[in-house]
């Protein structure tokens, strides 16, 4: 797909203030979607660090048991000494677990770094995208505030993939250690995990709207503060200073009320670990007599239980509240924000037509840049028949470029209508127009693969035959540049380090071995002697196709029998002859002004 065209985003059938909060499962969905390819994509570091995280689970697994044995096997019937070995192994068993915590590192790594870089394509890429297509004035802190996002879900990432693994193997461990050890107390416990949980749920729901509402107020002041500090010069011109502050003002008030409002409820989730983790404990020394009485425990297992409760499972839920619960309800509104954020809506999606023929035709058209600025072509007609050489020529800032980018379909107008064929341009296909039209700017793109892959970027299919690939080397004077690089298979490792004029006759061989019936030459020989431009241009010339030649000397405009003078929002069309006698520009440029 072209990367200057966005698809639409998915539509949604529920509340549109909904959606964009996060308040549904299809925009969480959406979300969390950035992520799963990455994560996915290192599902052996997924595995990896899962095992090792068995590792370090294996304290508080042993802790209850080994606490119990301590009691009832040693101390409690004198025997130190054993007791003392129970509580050693506790202590290799906690040094086991720390290996295990330090071998989670690195495949722990691999997945964040795996999403971090794919957010970062991602913004960026919808970033500049959004740039190209929109019409409205470019947001300067855009950029800076989606990278600062996507840092902060790396580092969110990372924390609750973390404590997330931590909290799961815990838990288990817990109520595995007590369904061996005090199975009533198990009981309770998992009673009171299910509560707490319920709990946890109602609140992150109340939480996940709070949060995202502040994230919006934060977006709204950093948008605030951006507009008044680029107008600042006016804002004191026109004296404006007291509104301004005003203004930038509200828009702090409104994010500190929202950041109260998360903190506030966030306190209030500390309800969580009472229920889940101090009602079980209470309960246990509740039961504590009747479980020794009655011969269903020890007082080692007692002790036991409440190991686990106190050392295993608190912690546990400490981190559920205090990082998974908040990390994780963070980073899924920042996903849908950034979701929000890679999916462009904006700019010409075109339809689903090709056209019959490939002359060009532009009706009426009026184009300019901005709402309220001049156009910079206005009720032009032109058709350029199919096989048809024509050569554009005019001084800097006619409007040469703009009717190039025109022609190409990648700028629409602002009236009347561009057509390809017996279709608008607005109708077809974006991948078929294309194909179809090859429009080569100033600016010549050579990237880092072997001269053939170069060469053959634009071909259709398989790729040209060796043959047609050495023709098109020896036609575009490239022998050399080639054989210095090392053959048509070697790589080119560094396209900076050729010249211009070099990467220009590259991508001009590669726009010639293309398929593209149509090509648009925008000064794109800028950077050639006279002998090689000719030698390109003639080489086009000779292509069967359309050639349409945005003139960079007046010898290209020579070698075309049809000229299109640019010139003060008037354009000239003819021969040479007929341009002499009625285009002054055109009759000075070739030396026959009077």
């Amino acid at each position: 797909m072209n990367p200057l065209y966005g698809q639409p985003g998915p539509r949604s059938t529920q509340d549109p203030d909904r959606e964009r909060d996060g308040d549904t499962p299809g925009a969480r969905r959406r979300g969390w979607s950035l992520v799963r390819p990455a994560v996915t994509a290192e599902r052996s570091a997924v595995w990896t660090m899962l095992a090792w995280s068995l590792l370090e689970a294996v304290p508080v697994v042993l802790s209850g048991q080994l606490m119990a044995s301590a009691l009832d096997h040693g101390f409690l019937i004198g025997d130190s000494g054993t007791g003392l070995t129970y509580l050693s192994a506790y202590g290799a068993a906690l040094v086991f677990g720390a290996f295990g915590t330090r071998q989670v590192m690195t495949p722990l790594a691999s997945v964040v770094e795996s999403v971090r870089d794919r957010l970062v394509r991602l913004v960026v890429s919808a970033e500049l995208r959004r740039a190209v297509l929109s019409d409205a004035e470019a947001d300067t802190g855009a950029v800076a505030r989606t990278t600062r996002q996507t840092e902060s879900v790396r580092q969110m990432t990372a924390g609750l993939l973390m404590t997330a693994r931590t909290v799961v193997f815990s838990v288990a461990a817990v109520v595995i250690g007590l369904l061996t050890l005090v199975p009533q107390v198990a009981l309770v416990t998992v009673v009171a995990l299910a509560l707490s949980g319920v709990l946890l749920v109602q609140l992150s729901r109340r939480l996940r709207r709070r949060y995202a509402a502040s994230l919006a107020a934060e977006e709204h002041l950093s948008k605030e503060a951006g507009e008044v500090l680029r107008g600042l010069r006016d804002v004191y011109a026109c004296g404006a200073a007291a509104t301004a502050d005003r203004q930038v003002g509200q828009a702090i008030d409104t994010q500190a009320a929202a950041s109260m409002a998360v903190a506030r409820l966030a306190a209030g989730r500390l309800g969580v670990i009472v229920v889940g983790a101090r009602l079980p404990l209470v309960a246990t020394l509740l039961m504590a007599p009747w479980l020794v009485r009655s011969g269903a425990a020890t007082p080692g297992e007692i002790l036991g239980a409440a190991t686990y409760l106190i050392t295993g499972l608190e912690p546990a839920l400490r981190s559920v509240v205090q990082t998974v619960a908040n990390v994780g309800l963070q980073l899924g509104v920042l996903l849908l924000r950034l979701a929000d954020r890679v999916t462009v809506r904006s700019g010409p999606k075109g339809g689903s037509a090709r056209a019959a023929g490939t002359h060009l035709e532009l009706e009426e058209v009026t184009f300019g840049y901005g709402t309220h600025s001049e156009p910079v072509i206005e009720k032009l007609s032109l058709r350029i028949e199919e096989g048809e050489h024509l050569a554009v020529m005019g001084p800097s800032g006619a409007g040469k470029s703009t009717l190039a980018g025109l022609l190409a379909g990648l700028d629409r107008p602002d009236a009347g209508e561009v057509r390809i064929g017996d279709r608008s341009v607005e109708e077809l296909d974006r991948a078929w127009l294309r194909r179809t039209v090859t429009l080569v700017p100033q600016e010549s793109y050579v990237f880092t693969g072997t001269v053939r892959e170069n060469l053959a970027y634009l071909h259709s299919g398989p790729g040209p035959e060796d043959g047609e690939l050495a023709s098109a080397i020896t036609l575009f004077g490239l022998d050399e540049l080639v054989a210095r690089c090392g053959g048509t298979d070697a790589v080119i490792e560094r396209p900076d380090a050729l010249s211009q004029g070099e990467r220009q006759l590259l991508v001009l061989a590669r726009v010639y071995l293309s398929t593209a019936p149509v090509v648009i030459l925008d000064e794109a020989t800028c950077h050639l002697d006279p002998v090689a431009e000719a030698r390109a241009e003639q080489a086009f010339i000779a292509r069967p196709g359309t050639l349409v030649v945005i003139a960079h000397r007046i010898s290209s405009v020579l070698r075309a029998p049809r000229v299109l003078v640019v010139e003060s929002g008037t354009v000239a069309d003819g021969n040479h002859q007929t341009l002499r006698e009625w285009s002054p520009l055109y009759a000075d440029l070739i030396g026959h002004g009077s």
